[in-house]
């Protein structure tokens, strides 16, 4: 018998149907039960974590339609009931990585990639987060106040 694993064999009719059962929830259930098993950080999947956020806006906007639409109870509930699921799934993914990375900061300041990955996606979710949302003079991340001429948060010691 062949192996799916094999180069250039093809795939049996359950492994089909189970790569096309493969949801977007499926994979955040995999990336988070291997994100809670792996002693070090895994490589973050921002792609996955876009789509499902898309999807749990989607899935809130049908709740809240179906809520005000006078549908059934029962109906309802599980699609609450889904939509709670995901969220938790998500969050709980967040906050082990999170936990992750508040643990090994000081491994994470000695390695220069992981250092500069980190500043990055710092500074890229303050800017979309909360200083976008500010007026103009304050939308700097490295400067102190609106009065400076110059960067002068860039510049403190390390």
């Amino acid at each position: 018998m062949a192996s799916s694993s094999m180069e250039g064999s093809i795939p049996t009719m359950d492994e089909f149907e189970a790569l096309l059962s493969t949801t977007d929830v499926e994979l955040l259930k995999r990336a988070w039960r291997s994100e809670k098993a792996a002693p070090e950080i895994l490589r973050y999947d921002t792609d996955l974590v876009s789509r499902l956020t898309e999807q749990i806006q989607l899935m809130e906007e049908t709740v809240e339609e179906k809520s005000t639409s006078g549908a059934d109870p029962l109906s309802l509930s599980l699609y609450q009931m889904d939509l709670d699921r995901t969220l938790f799934l998500l969050r709980s993914y967040l906050r082990v990585r999170i936990q992750k990375i508040e643990k090994y900061m000081f491994h994470i300041r000695k390695t220069d990639e992981l250092w500069n990955r980190c500043i990055g996606d710092l500074k890229q979710h303050l800017e979309e987060s909360v200083l976008s949302k500010l007026p103009e003079n304050y939308q700097s991340v490295e400067k102190q106040s609106v009065i400076s001429e110059e960067d002068d948060m860039g510049n403190l010691p390390s």
